[in-house]
């Protein structure tokens, strides 16, 4: 392996050249602490940065293995070294002058969530640690500036590594808080099965969020306060005896006036089914893994998939057990996307009324005398609920104002006061009494069939390649197939959608043969990525850890299944 100081008389013997002989420095060197791998160099100062990443040995690095030990834990730890070198990385960006994207150092900027990311690996067996990240190199218009380059790598980047990568350096009390947390959240999830409870939302949660484009809590918020009837008490590792709202499993439906919270507790809830960090207001809120935000999603496309539990007999005759359209209206949109999740193995179904089809959702009785079913080809959700939670142990919890019908099928009924949670339910029961009930079909439910087996698509190739963009958080773009995931919710950071990507071009080269069905397909990538991580998602081509980008988050099982299905080019 060469050495820094390789690289440096590389650098001064290249000064001044054009901008290509950077290409050369490509390769492993070996400093004082780490191990500097320049995986990728730029093609000319103004492109996309050149991408490095370093090694520290565990045993350089010094973590104790407590803080690591467990998966949960070491993404948790991860997520921390991610937040410290950013912060470092973030001091030195730009320091280093020249055109274009000279200078830059940067890597992955967390958000409000702890994702698994390629950005920062931990090895569990030895500790040892992998950070991705870019630099921009120096250059006076595209003559190299290696000067310049020197004082990145060799000034900046070990103080970067050293502050936030070793042990000895770090604010060690912080890293401990960091582990305790995730420990904490670990007992809250798996409370929640051992309870009954589809979700929990710890008392004094923040849960309004700063603005429409910032995810940190809103100031001078008012905290939440559990209902007496629904409060529950859990005596955590860490953190000791704390109390909350348990939301059981079975029917929940949320009501309340507009602007009092509703859909604030619903927005919580779909995405504390990450944990998210200290401070967040939503750190000690937790939600069941596999629970699935459902909304209508006008024009997307719907690939043979059986929603024959929720619409048939078209007058057209189309089959709704293999149903397909390019341009879903919001009822099928909506019966897919509900059928889909069940595939995908949910537990839970969390929707708002504001963004679903109501002729999908309710008929209330009125409406069912004067429309016969005969003439109805819609099954609404609400006469689906009882049935999903009954046969398929996958509860409900809805967002709803202007039905009163969901009060005669609801388990438990929450009233949003000003952001205060009250327990209406039996107010509610008695005043629904009053009022006819609804009927409902009498087919007993058939259960979804999921036979779909995806083939390969050689018109996604290019010459013999498929291309990868990704749209930010709207979707990701295969060769020229767009896939569009601005409705899939859940999904917390772009680098997810990039993971998804490369999910996605991997089952195209590998997995998808005619064969196997979906689930069949995705369990086994599952399969491989809890065995072998990123480089599972990436595919074949990985050879070395340089090979992993290192902009990419975990995304759910969910949302991989979330993704195939819009992906328009699936072939069947």
């Amino acid at each position: 392996m060469n050495t820094a100081n390789d690289l440096k008389q590389l650098l001064f013997n290249i000064d001044r050249k054009g901008y290509p002989a950077y290409k050369g420095t490509k390769g492993s060197y070996r400093f004082g602490k780490y191990i500097l791998c320049i995986d990728h160099v730029q093609g000319d100062p103004f492109a996309a940065p050149s991408k490095l990443h370093i090694e520290v040995s565990g045993k350089t690095a010094g973590l104790p293995d407590r803080l690591y030990d467990k998966k949960h834990k070491r993404i948790a730890l991860q997520d921390h070294l991610t937040r410290l070198f950013e912060e470092q990385a973030r001091k030195y960006s730009f320091q280093a002058k020249g055109s274009g994207k000279s200078g830059i150092l940067s890597v992955t900027r967390c958000g409000q969530e702890v994702l698994e990311r390629s950005a920062c690996t931990v090895n569990p067996a030895n500790g040892d640690i992998i950070v991705r990240f870019e630099a921009g190199f120096p250059a006076n218009g595209r003559t190299i500036n290696a000067r310049e380059l020197i004082k990145i790598l060799f000034d900046f980047l070990p103080e970067c590594a050293e502050q936030s990568l070793l042990y000895q350096n770090m604010d060690k009390r912080k890293a401990e808080r960091v582990m305790e947390l995730s420990e904490d959240q670990e007992y809250i999830r798996k409370e929640l099965d051992a309870r009954g409870l589809v979700a929990f939302v710890a008392d004094g949660s923040i849960l309004p969020r700063e603005s429409g484009i910032s995810q940190r809590p809103m100031k001078g918020a008012v905290a939440f306060a559990s209902p007496k009837s629904m409060r529950v008490t859990m005596k955590l590792p860490y953190k000791g005896e704390i109390s909350g709202m348990g939301i059981k499993k079975g029917i929940t439906l949320i009501v309340g006036g507009g602007y009092h919270g509703k859909s604030t507790l619903l927005k919580a809830l779909e995405m504390c089914v990450y944990p998210h960090i200290a401070g967040d207001g939503r750190e000690y809120i937790a939600t069941d893994a596999a629970a699935v935000k459902i909304r209508a999603e006008d024009g997307r496309s719907i690939k043979h998939t059986d929603i024959s539990m929720f619409i048939n007999d078209l007058p057209n005759k189309k089959d709704t057990k293999a149903f397909y359209t390019e341009d879903a209206s919001g009822s099928t949109s909506q019966a897919a996307n509900v059928v889909e999740a069940m595939e995908a193995g949910a537990s839970a179904f969390f929707i708002d009324e504001d963004t679903s089809a109501t002729n999908f959702m309710v008929r209330d009785e009125l409406m069912q005398r004067v429309i016969h079913r005969n003439m109805e080809p819609i099954t609404p959700f609400i006469e689906r609920m009882g049935a999903l939670y009954e046969r398929f142990g996958i509860s409900t919890v809805l967002v709803a104002g202007s039905s009163g019908a969901y009060f005669q099928v609801a388990d438990k009924i929450i009233q949003m006061d000003r952001y205060v949670p009250k327990d209406i339910t039996e107010a509610a029961k008695e005043a629904a009494a009053e009022y006819p009930g609804l009927s409902y079909p009498q087919d007993g439910m058939p259960k979804p069939q999921y036979v779909r087996r995806p083939k390969k698509n050689p018109g996604v190739f290019h010459k013999g390649r498929i291309k990868i963009k990704t749209m930010g958080k709207d979707g990701v773009q295969l060769s020229h197939d767009t896939v569009d995931l601005r409705y899939v919710e859940q999904l917390a950071d772009s680098e997810q959608l990039t993971c998804l990507g490369y999910i996605l071009k991997r089952m195209e080269e590998e997995s998808f043969d005619g064969k196997k069905t979906v689930q069949e397909q995705i369990q086994l990538l599952l399969t491989q990525m809890e065995k072998n991580g990123f480089s599972a998602a990436v595919g074949k081509d990985v050879r070395n850890a340089g090979d992993i980008p290192g902009n990419l988050a975990m995304p759910r099982k969910e949302e991989i299944f979330a993704c195939i299905n819009r992906y328009r080019g699936l072939k069947l």
